[in-house]
């Protein structure tokens, strides 16, 4: 087996091992009645775009560890899509036989199709109905790329992007569908990926590892399925006297030394010797010890315990929320509202009891905080201060009390407010709102440029252009943007992110992230509002095309073996590049041989003698 084959085989078995245990940790995740659980609906790209961008079969391993992580009783369906769409699992409620028959998927994710139709995969994958929310989660590197069949290239793609964010991705929120976005390359349209799941409240991430896996179908995870944890800080926790059960899941590197569970009355516990009807799985990255009816009091760990260790329990209190966003804005408070629910009749509530939330950035530093303040009902609720930063980041909501901890941890992606890019060839900044709120009618911007005060004219609903003096091309120049909003009859001065003007394009990717997904989006499609529209490409550049698509087209028929070739050359029937590049190469042939009839040279009457 060559090395990328053995890679592959360690990759599902990690994954098919780390979902296994996570459904330990995550069967009690949701104490929901089965008519109200979301309804997860899984969908996969298989086009040839992924073979490429998806080596490892990242999408094989993330369905594995997918189909283990959902509890017993949610509804669950899988789709596959490139030229066309299909369900090779319809969907169904989550048991013993449904994990046999998902697990059995892997050939049909990888049977690569030639093209990549998303917004006919999403369209399908969400029309079947549901009880609760359905939950999309679409696995693709994101480029979408339609057969020539159906009209001239690349307009029927930039069509149908369009589509999808401008209308789809709306009525799909609408309806009760959140899309959860998964891309497996950075080559992947990017922009794209976020804007479904910014219009849809769900989450989008850039996956290239294990553990950048691992971590995205966490997060996924916890927005669908929420559960209770308790703290855990170098390896300690504290159990109270209402925890019913618990689940430790506890990351490590391969080939650390063994952990020792001890509890609080000294009793030390190991993988040979778990608790007393305990269960404890040891794996090469993970270990999973579950404890039923826990003694009360401080427990430890001893040995290695890594990032994103979590300890889940069931407990007489349950630590709620209202819905919490997906993504947040830079400049923009958060309003929540938390409470205990009551799961046990006897149950009493903690005394002193407070609840807290913050806003944690990548690497886990505190950004900002608040201290819900309680009301009459025993409800607690307070505004979290604004974002300052852009990125990703983790609501951590925590409550306490005497003896009591409890908390809760929901990822979210935070926006700038309203997005700028520099556009050098019209001498203007275009400016467009990414808070669903702010508009033409609310919001008014200004810039700064060098002392100067510039003024931005609205061009569309949500649009503005900022006019630009004409500027030094060798010289870099920092744009401060404002924006005066006017929102529930109070005014508010947002200060914009930076943006440094320079003509010639050189824009880093962290900055160019600062413009959002709005117009990142249209950048990379090239739709902006008043972009010019693309020519048709002539026929000699289809040509060419057609010639270097031939050699790329062939190799993949020889890798596909004889039925790939039948396969390959039904659909190449209809492929003008394929005859194109043939009638090339037979008049290259007749060139070639022409030349050589002109070029030979006349016979000779003496005989050269060989040499070195």
């Amino acid at each position: 087996m060559h090395r990328g084959g053995r890679r592959n085989v360690r990759w599902r078995i990690l994954a098919c091992l780390v979902g296994l245990c996570l459904a330990g940790v995550t069967g009690m995740a949701s104490a929901q009645p089965a008519a109200e659980q979301p309804d997860v609906r899984v969908v996969v790209d298989v086009s040839g775009s992924m073979k490429t961008n998806d080596p490892d079969r990242l999408a094989v391993s993330a369905l594995d560890l997918l189909v283990s992580l959902l509890p017993d009783g949610a509804s669950a369906g899988v789709w596959t899509f490139g030229e066309r769409v299909d369900t090779p699992l319809p969907p169904g409620r989550v048991g013993d036989g449904w994990r046999e028959r998902a697990l059995a998927l892997p050939p049909a994710l990888q049977a690569y199709q030639e093209y990549t139709d998303i917004e006919g995969a999403l369209r399908q994958a969400a029309e079947a109905e549901a009880n609760g929310w359905r939950h999309l989660i679409l696995m693709t590197d994101g480029v979408i790329d339609l057969p020539p069949s159906r009209g001239a290239k690349p307009e029927i793609d930039r069509r149908s992007r369009r589509r999808l964010v401008e209308t789809l991705a709306p009525a799909l929120a609408d309806q009760g569908v959140v899309v959860h976005a998964i891309a497996f390359s950075e080559q992947a349209d990017l922009a794209l990926v976020e804007r479904l799941a910014q219009r849809t409240g769900g989450l989008a991430s850039l996956v290239e590892s294990p553990e950048g896996l691992l971590g995205a179908f966490l997060d996924i995870f916890e927005r669908i399925f929420p559960a209770d944890r308790l703290p855990l800080e170098e390896g300690r926790f504290v159990v109270d006297a209402g925890v019913d059960s618990l689940a430790a899941l506890i990351f490590h590197e391969p080939g650390a030394e063994p952990l020792t569970l001890v509890a609080p009355d000294g009793s030390r516990y190991r993988a040979d010797a778990p608790p007393e009807g305990g269960r404890w799985r040891v794996e090469p990255r993970f270990d999973l010890i579950r404890v039923p009816e826990p003694l009360a009091g401080e427990w430890r760990l001893e040995g290695p315990v890594g990032e994103r260790s979590r300890i889940s329990v069931t407990a007489a209190w349950h630590l709620r929320t209202s819905p919490l966003p997906a993504t947040l804005y830079r400049g923009f408070p958060l309003p929540i509202e938390a409470w205990l629910q009551r799961n046990a009749a006897d149950a009493t509530l903690p005394e002193n009891l407070t609840l807290s939330v913050s806003l944690e950035d990548a690497d886990g530093e505190v950004q900002s905080s608040v201290t819900l303040e309680a009301d009459a009902d025993g409800r607690f609720q307070g505004r979290l201060p604004a974002p300052a930063l852009t990125g990703n980041a983790r609501l951590a909501i925590r409550a306490s009390g005497e003896g009591f901890a409890r908390q809760r941890r929901q990822a979210v992606n935070i926006l700038p407010a309203i997005g700028a890019v520099h556009d050098p060839a019209a001498g203007r900044v275009v400016l467009a709102a990414e808070h669903p709120r702010l508009n033409r009618d609310n919001t008014r911007l200004h810039g700064e440029l060098l002392g100067e005060t510039l003024d931005a004219e609205a061009v569309g609903e949500a649009r503005w252009h900022l006019p630009l003096p004409d500027l030094d091309a060798e010289l870099r120049q920092p744009l401060l943007l404002t924006a005066t909003v006017t929102l529930d009859g109070e005014t508010r001065e947002l200060r914009l992110p930076r943006l440094m003007l320079n003509p010639e394009g050189r824009i880093g990717i962290d900055q160019a992230d600062l413009a959002g997904p709005t117009l990142a989006a249209e950048r990379f499609a090239s739709s902006g509002d008043d972009a010019a529209p693309a020519e048709s490409a002539s026929l000699a550049d289809r040509f060419v095309e057609g010639v270097n698509a031939v050699p790329g087209m062939l190799r993949d028929a020889w890798q596909a073996g004889w039925p790939g070739l039948v396969d390959r050359a039904r659909r190449w029937g209809g492929d003008p590049r394929l005859w194109g590049g043939i009638a090339l190469g037979v008049v290259l042939l007749l060139v070639l041989a022409r030349r050589r009839r002109l070029r030979r040279p006349r016979s000779r009457s003496h005989r050269e003698e060989p040499h070195v």
